[in-house]
């Protein structure tokens, strides 16, 4: 049984080159590769993933031999090594980058590593999600070329020793590839500020400036942006503002 049984719109599997229908195959292939990859990690080594892949099921071997972590018993174990600059702890390499989730009663944040491997993937998944929008019948092909805005924590990192840390979103628009800076909205600048309120504010001074096609984001926070927006110049909905959102 696949962990998320999920049918993919048949436009978005084909940009994305993944089966439409077989979910549970597509994560048994992504599994043999991450396991290929990371076998001779110190986390590999001990969990012996060079015979895991030996398996008719490495999967479920898998599932045997490797448990279940809980954040703080993962950190103390093999992610905290990452921090401390070692490398090839859980991926091949050093992790230069550690996105900042929610504390817990013993920490004041997480350190969630994020790996070079996986910004790459996430470029290219994001390159793919572009083009897969010529594909959809009632978006314009030229609102693609327009204004794209973001919100997202600061790209304005914490430099630690050997390492980044920051919000994800943060870090993946400090990441951008350079093609994408004539499109990206609110612009480096705006993009650093930490303080959340005076980022809302400098976006909805230049939002009249702008001609936003695509909007980026968790929706709590861009309801409130949009919200902002409306409110400050009296519009009727944001589309009197941005008529290619």
């Amino acid at each position: 049984m696949a962990l998320f049984d999920i049918s993919l719109p048949p436009s978005i599997a084909k940009a994305l080159r993944l089966p439409g229908k077989s979910p549970e195959r597509q994560q048994r292939r992504v599994l043999k590769k991450l396991l290929t990859k990371a076998r001779f990690t110190e986390f590999g080594q001990q969990f012996h993933f060079d015979e895991i892949l030996l398996k008719k099921h490495p999967w479920e071997e898998y599932k045997n031999r490797v448990p279940l972590f809980d954040y703080n018993k993962i950190y103390k174990d093999w992610w905290q090594k990452t921090l401390e600059g070692k490398p090839d702890i859980c991926w091949p390499g050093k992790i230069k980058f550690f996105a900042l989730s929610s504390g817990t009663s013993e920490a004041a944040s997480k350190y969630i590593p994020i790996t070079t491997d996986l910004m790459r993937g996430n470029r290219i998944i994001m390159i793919k999600q572009l083009l897969s929008l010529r594909t959809y019948h009632d978006i314009p092909v030229r609102s693609i070329g327009k204004g794209w805005l973001m919100l997202g924590g600061s790209t304005d990192l914490e430099k630690g020793p050997g390492y980044y840390s920051g919000d994800l979103s943060g870090i993946t628009a400090k990441k951008a590839p350079f093609w994408f800076s004539p499109f990206y909205k609110p612009g480096k600048k705006i993009a650093k500020t930490k303080d959340w309120n005076n980022k809302i504010d400098a976006i909805v001074e230049g939002a009249p400036n702008w001609d936003i096609s695509f909007v980026v984001g968790v929706p709590a926070w861009i309801q409130m942006c949009m919200e902002k927006i409306i409110e400050k110049y009296k519009l009727n909905t944001i589309h009197d503002i941005w008529p290619n959102l």
